[in-house]
């Protein structure tokens, strides 16, 4: 009863506010993930460029060149990954201290609600930090993972091994790939949901704007463009 009595604090505006939010992160997630081969996103060509590039790996020495690259990667992760522990730890220390909020709220003629409410709110955007960190953290152990097959491909490219290998690197490498860049999507979403603070309508128009930047930078960007490359005469 009583959790039936906070959820009766939300009215319909607010539900749909939260469905379109979470929909939202849902859906573009399944558009840049499962784009066409005629149309693809720009993860998905990634996807391409990292299978060619253990291909060159079988052949390059030395090759200092790929770790270093692995190595950035990584570092990447692990920068998001503590980025993403703060934030969690300065959410749950603000979920404990609505005081504040509610003043900040009062003092802004906002939705003076319950406390309980602006808990609630904030504990909807950890869930998608806490999302992000997960990812980021599984991301950070598979390009270790990486790092180890491809150290054990082999440098000549008549071994039965080499191309086998250098598969399973770039299969893991893309795997890395992919939960870094959910882990991304969850950070930009979760950026996003903190408009709910401000109201349901401030949060639908914060998750359109941010689908609408996370299809552009995928789909129509010139970082895209360059990735495709110039159309063959």
């Amino acid at each position: 009863m009583e959790i039936l009595g906070r959820i009766a604090l939300f009215g319909p505006f607010d539900i749909l506010a939260l469905a379109v939010w979470v929909l939202g992160w849902v859906v573009i997630g399944a558009l840049i993930e499962g784009a066409p081969k005629k149309y693809p996103s720009v993860s998905s060509l990634m996807v391409e460029y990292r299978r060619e590039w253990m291909q060159q790996l079988i052949t390059r020495q030395p090759r200092i060149f790929d770790s270093n690259i692995l190595s950035t990667l990584r570092q990447g992760t692990t920068f998001f990954a503590s980025a993403s522990m703060i934030a969690i730890g300065g959410g749950l220390a603000l979920v404990g201290n609505t005081e504040h909020l509610l003043g900040v709220a009062r003092d802004l003629n906002l939705d003076t609600a319950p406390a309980v409410v602006w808990e609630v709110k904030l504990l909807a955007v950890i869930l998608f930090v806490t999302n992000a960190f997960l990812k980021f953290v599984w991301s950070h152990r598979l390009f270790g993972y990486c790092a180890v097959i491809m150290a054990a491909v082999p440098n000549d490219p008549d071994d039965p091994l080499a191309n086998v290998r250098a598969d399973q690197a770039a299969e893991i490498n893309i795997n890395a790939a992919r939960s870094f860049n959910r882990g991304m999507r969850s950070l930009y979403f979760s950026l996003g949901g903190l408009a709910w603070l401000l109201g349901p309508l401030a949060l639908i128009i914060a998750s359109i704007v941010t689908c609408l930047v996370l299809w552009r930078r995928e789909f129509a960007s010139d970082s895209r463009t360059a990735l495709i490359g110039p159309t063959p005469k």
